[in-house]
């Protein structure tokens, strides 16, 4: 079996993975971006089924079960090449360490606005296709809208706290990538962190956004304000975690086994 890359290969990886991201034409950024919205809305419906089909038998069980069925969509996400927001924190980032200028900025800014927003409609738009009458078992709808309503209904500093959880974790998961050659790795480790996701619930902003829409569009008692609220609250936690915590300390822990190889 070969050993794993050390700290510094697996920047130098990252370095060239992030360039590539950096890049792209704004034509295949839209579409890669918006392609990530719509395949993470599979995931969060997946779980919205498990869960209203497990729940009635076997109660609580039902949020692990669903959170196996979330985990596929990450696996998706990971080997399509998908551009998820906060899963494009390291690589890029690394790649602006390696090169700083004020291109290397404007770049950084663009990836991270066009994959929000563009994550968000492609979200949208299929969150709104399952949301017409009868194109879900019987249930979905009402797992989902619950889902929603506890989303909101969290404290402040817990939502806070689980939104930096969801950013490192997802950090963790572009910096695993990096040290894997197999397609296979990447698949299983895609799907653990899916998995891992859906069970805190670790929020991601993304995902947090579209559940909360979900339960919207299936009637759920939820104010815009919260909606914003909530989404200004899981971005800080992700930010602080994905870069703050997890990117950046692993960008120390790469810089400082090459200069000590050097």
């Amino acid at each position: 079996m070969p050993a794993a890359p050390d700290p510094a290969e697996i920047f130098e990886r990252a370095v060239a993975e992030g360039k590539r991201r950096l890049d792209q034409s704004m034509l295949e950024l839209v579409a890669t971006s918006f392609i990530a919205g719509f395949t993470v809305v599979f995931g969060i419906v997946a779980l919205g089924i498990v869960h209203a089909v497990v729940e009635p038998q076997f109660g609580e069980l039902a949020k692990v079960a669903g959170a196996l069925a979330f985990g596929p969509a990450v696996v998706f996400l990971i080997v399509g090449r998908a551009e998820l927001f906060t899963e494009n924190f390291f690589d890029p980032l690394a790649a602006a360490f390696d090169r700083s200028d004020s291109w290397m900025v404007s770049s950084l800014v663009r990836l991270w606005s066009v994959t929000f927003v563009l994550n968000l409609a492609g979200g949208a738009l299929m969150a709104v296709v399952f949301s017409v009458d009868g194109a879900l078992p019987p249930g979905t709808g009402h797992a989902l809208r619950a889902t929603a309503t506890e989303i909101v209904a969290r404290g402040s500093m817990a939502e806070f706290a689980d939104s930096i959880a969801g950013g490192v974790l997802v950090t963790l998961l572009s910096f695993l990538l990096a040290a894997s050659d197999s397609v296979g790795t990447r698949a299983s480790m895609a799907y653990v962190v899916g998995f891992l996701l859906a069970l805190g619930p670790f929020d991601h902003v993304i995902v947090t956004m579209l559940h909360v829409l979900f339960g919207l569009l299936f009637g759920a008692d939820i104010s815009i304000d919260a909606f914003l609220v909530t989404t200004a609250i899981v971005t800080a936690g992700n930010l602080v975690g994905g870069l703050g915590i997890g990117t950046l300390t692993h960008l120390a822990q790469a810089k400082g086994a090459k200069e000590a190889s050097e």
